[in-house]
């Protein structure tokens, strides 16, 4: 009564007529290869904490590291993003580089005038008249440098909030610093003119 119908192939006959088909078709049931013994496998996976040939290891990471600071260098003359080091990165800090190369600042010649306070100081008595002057014109020069900084800063956040939105943190001040350094000296190289401020 509750019997297997006669009609129905048996399993043996299913699994042999599907072996038979893949065989017809080139195909290999199953992994189609031995399983490998554990001690391969862990002989595979293990790789030795010092190197056998430390010498070689060594000059060969020396070797890597030389060529990563000459890409690293050659990024900051031509301004490759690829190379350039984690805080000059980013199209915020590009867009920051070219807009300060682009002006003229003051601050490029504070060092320059600071220079010039210490030799002065030098060959004038700390007692003269002169020397008074001296130190108003460097006082002034500091103070027109703060102005000319502070409105470059102010600038700066307004042109980064139109172009991107939200200004990243630490570009202003990223822009400022390089604001006070000789074009000629900075790094990354400027790579515009003045005049030519950044779209």
């Amino acid at each position: 009564m509750f019997g297997r119908k006669k009609e129905a192939p048996a399993a043996q006959n299913v699994v042999d007529q599907q072996a038979a088909e893949a065989a017809a078709r080139g195909t290999v049931t199953g992994k189609g290869a031995p399983t490998p013994k554990r001690s391969a496998q862990e002989a595979a996976r293990k790789r030795p904490l010092v190197p056998e040939d430390r010498k070689a290891s060594k000059a060969a990471e020396r070797a890597a590291v030389t060529e990563q600071r000459l890409k690293m260098r050659q990024a900051m003359d031509s301004g490759d993003e690829k190379f350039l080091p984690v805080r000059d990165k980013g199209p915020q800090k590009r867009f920051t580089r070219d807009y300060v190369d682009a002006r003229f600042s003051l601050g490029e010649y504070l060092m320059f005038g600071a220079l010039l306070f210490v030799v002065i100081s030098l060959l004038v008595p700390a007692s003269s008249q002169q020397m008074i002057y001296v130190l108003g014109a460097f006082w002034v020069m500091f103070l027109a440098v703060f102005v000319d900084v502070f409105i470059l800063s102010r600038k700066l956040k307004k042109r980064l909030s139109e172009k991107f939105g939200e200004v990243e943190r630490g570009t202003v001040w990223y822009g400022s610093m390089r604001s006070l350094q000789f074009r000629r000296l900075r790094l990354p190289k400027p790579q515009v003119s003045r005049g030519e401020f950044p779209v």
